[in-house]
């Protein structure tokens, strides 16, 4: 066949089909494939991520369930030694540096380094209706908290006169209309505290860190 009856390259026929018909046939489900198999594998790595997260929640929600759990056992376990104090070893009774005094005082400093705010509250109140941890009549309390982690406890209201609080964290503690009387305060930390219409009335205050908002100041 001479050059003039060839046919130009890009319309050589194969088989009866053009070349490019040929090229369609085999390139379309090639490409079709490709964008198969990545959205396969972005649908796969959507799927992933999405079961990782509800994995991580789920993981999440244990933690906070068993933390809350590990919470309310120690605050009910403190309760109770505190109560077994009270009750069979006469707490209110005993001598200033008896054994029984010294135990109730190192249960209740660690349980208060332990609990959260809300259960710090809790502590703070079984204390101050047992009348354990104040003093009004300018004798040592039963308990003291010097050193004592209180941070962003709610004491709003309490009865803490004659507390002995020397070196306490009381830092974004409520101390909103809390009578604080003659309560040694020394190298307490209260900053961030609520002190609205705090009654600090002789109380000793120093060295105390008292970078508080300045709406939180007693009126």
């Amino acid at each position: 066949m001479t050059d003039e009856g060839r046919k130009p390259w890009t319309r050589r026929e194969i088989g009866g089909k053009e070349a490019w018909d040929w090229l369609d046939l085999l390139l379309v489900p090639l490409v079709l494939g490709i964008v198969a198999a990545g959205l396969t594998a972005w649908f796969n790595a959507q799927q992933n991520t999405r079961q990782n997260d509800i994995e991580d929640r789920r993981a999440r929600a244990e933690r906070e369930v068993a933390e809350q759990r590990a919470q309310d056992e120690a605050l009910q376990a403190y309760l109770d030694q505190m109560s077994n104090l009270l009750l069979e070893k006469d707490l209110r009774n005993s001598e200033e540096d008896s054994e029984t005094r010294i135990l109730a005082r190192a249960r209740t400093l660690t349980v208060l380094g332990r609990l959260d705010p809300n259960r710090k509250t809790d502590v703070m109140h079984f204390l101050v209706e047992a009348e354990l941890i104040q003093s009004p009549d300018e004798e040592k309390p039963i308990l003291e908290l010097t050193g004592a982690n209180l941070k962003g406890a709610n004491l709003i209201e309490a009865d803490l006169r004659g507390a002995r609080l020397a070196g306490a964290n009381l830092s974004d503690a409520n101390l909103g209309w809390t009578d604080l009387r003659d309560a040694r305060l020394g190298a307490a930390d209260l900053s961030g505290a609520i002190l609205v219409d705090t009654n600090l009335s002789d109380a000793d205050l120093r060295v105390v860190n008292l970078r508080v908002p300045t709406w939180a100041w007693p009126s």
